[in-house]
């Protein structure tokens, strides 16, 4: 399995899987992806569907993986991804689980991580691949990474104790919730950085991808990236999908549908891939808050990112962004793997901040050939949908509000979906707890490895929103560090 950039660079490059996850963003400014999807038919996914009940999830994410990995042997991404997905991180064996909600609609509880968010799930298994890549090249790697919540916490996790990885994650000050800063900013290692930039979470990704562009600047410091703009951390979210998936259904061929909560696009591309793979996925529901672009530009074709001014801070903080990376490389898709015509579109979007495919068969055939639906919710929703499923006797997030309340809306509005409808999980609301009290008149019962941790002290860097400032934090602060 080759990789190839949204822009076009390594096409004639012989790219495999271990150089792009090193890199990070291309060295175009596009997105890495694999020259062409595997397919798995029935008998492939019914194998699959005894081996996840016989020997668990890692067992699944090797399979799966090694479609996409061909420079990494088969026993040693066994041995990986059994690593990454052991029970004493994850919980159990089965890593992920089921909750049924009634009414065709199922809660996919993704977030059983360390971290307790669904970031988890791809993050734990970077940390492995980091870990093997660099000490097989007897290199380091200094990454680089933007958060708007919950994608920090979860790469330092999964990072400390990588001594040939450092990580500098750039927060938007004050945009996370207590829990979320105090996850991040409670660590005391100096190979852990963070940063809290004066500005939204697209400046914070802004800056990463201006340095990610400086060629020399990002060769000299071995700079890398967790954000799912890295190829590992979506192929990862593609396996559970199919774990998902398999543990749904029981008929072979019998189709079903996602609904997913997303602001950058990641997650749901995961699905999107799965779907693109053969796994018979009906649709895929997009659910975001009032920060609409991605909803925009599945309705009407618009893709028109909004200003740092325009970005609204909401009780679903992860999802606060307004410039969705990863629709990149489903446009890519969309249009054929038109590599040109992708650096056309997003040449606009870099100079006049949109672009217009309203007019396009590509477009016109969008849900029919790709399955997208979408819609979005607000804080009302997120409070009203938190109720009534506590009323069930289920306690979500409120981003995975924001899911549920979608696909129930496009329901009711006659969207014709296969069933059931799994409504993943984006965290635990543990995380949240100041819209939980809002929604429930209680506190959220505090898990006890979290016991004490906002009360811990915070090591944290103010920053301008400066790429200048930035690479002379990254120089000073990897200058400091322990050999």
């Amino acid at each position: 399995m080759k990789y190839v950039s949204t822009r076009g660079y390594g096409r004639d490059a012989q790219l495999g899987f271990t150089d792009i996850i090193l890199e990070g963003l291309a060295p175009d400014g596009g997105l890495f992806l694999p020259a062409g999807y595997p397919h798995v038919d029935a008998a492939t996914l019914a194998s699959w569907r005894t081996l996840l009940a016989d020997e668990g999830y890692g067992a699944l994410a090797s399979e799966v993986l090694k479609l996409y990995i061909d420079d990494i042997g088969d026993a040693d991404l066994r041995r990986l991804c059994e690593r990454a997905y052991a029970a004493s991180t994850f919980g159990s064996t089965d890593v992920v689980d089921l909750v049924d909600l009634g009414e065709g609609l199922v809660l996919g509880r993704i977030s059983n991580g360390p971290t307790a968010a669904f970031k988890d799930m791809a993050m734990q298994l970077l940390g492995q691949l980091f870990e093997y890549e660099l000490e097989r090249r007897d290199a380091r790697l200094n990454i680089l990474g933007a958060t708007s919540g919950d994608t920090g916490s979860s790469a330092e996790y999964a990072m400390l104790g990588k001594h040939r990885v450092s990580v500098v994650m750039l927060t938007p000050r004050g945009r996370m919730t207590p829990f979320q800063q105090a996850q991040m900013f409670s660590l005391d290692d100096p190979r852990i950085v963070n940063v809290a930039v004066d500005g939204v979470f697209d400046d914070c990704q802004d800056l990463v991808k201006a340095v990610a562009s400086d060629l020399e600047f990002k060769a000299a410091h071995a700079i890398g990236a967790v954000n799912s703009i890295n190829w590992a951390r979506v192929v990862a979210q593609v396996v559970y999908y199919i774990a998902l998936y398999l543990r749904t259904t029981s008929a072979p061929g019998q189709r079903m549908s996602f609904a997913v909560p997303t602001g950058n696009f990641g997650n749901i591309l995961a699905g999107h891939i799965a779907r693109e793979m053969g796994v018979p996925i009906d649709t895929l529901i997009l659910a975001t808050n009032e920060n609409d672009v991605l909803d925009e530009f599945f309705r009407t074709g618009v893709y028109r990112v909004r200003a740092a001014s325009e970005t609204e801070a909401t009780s679903s903080p992860s999802m606060d962004i307004s410039k969705a990376s990863n629709v990149e490389r489903f446009v890519f898709d969309l249009f054929g793997r038109d590599a040109a015509r992708v650096r056309s579109l997003f040449g606009q979007v870099a100079s006049e901040g949109v672009f217009d495919v309203s007019g396009t068969p590509e477009f016109a055939g969008l849900r029919e050939r790709f399955g997208f639906v979408s819609g979005a919710s607000t804080h009302a929703d997120r409070l009203a949908t938190i109720r009534a499923l506590d009323a069930r006797g289920v306690l979500v997030d409120p981003h995975t509000a924001d899911g549920i309340k979608v696909a129930s809306d496009l329901l009711a509005d006659g969207l014709d979906a296969a069933r059931p409808i799994v409504c993943l999980e984006t965290a635990l609301p543990v995380k949240f707890a100041e819209t939980i009290r809002e929604a429930l008149g209680r506190d959220v019962e505090l898990p006890a490895q979290f016991a004490g941790l906002e009360s811990l002290p915070r090591h944290v860097i103010d920053l301008d929103n400066d790429v200048d400032a930035l690479k002379a934090l990254i120089v000073g602060r990897l200058a400091a560090l322990p050999d």
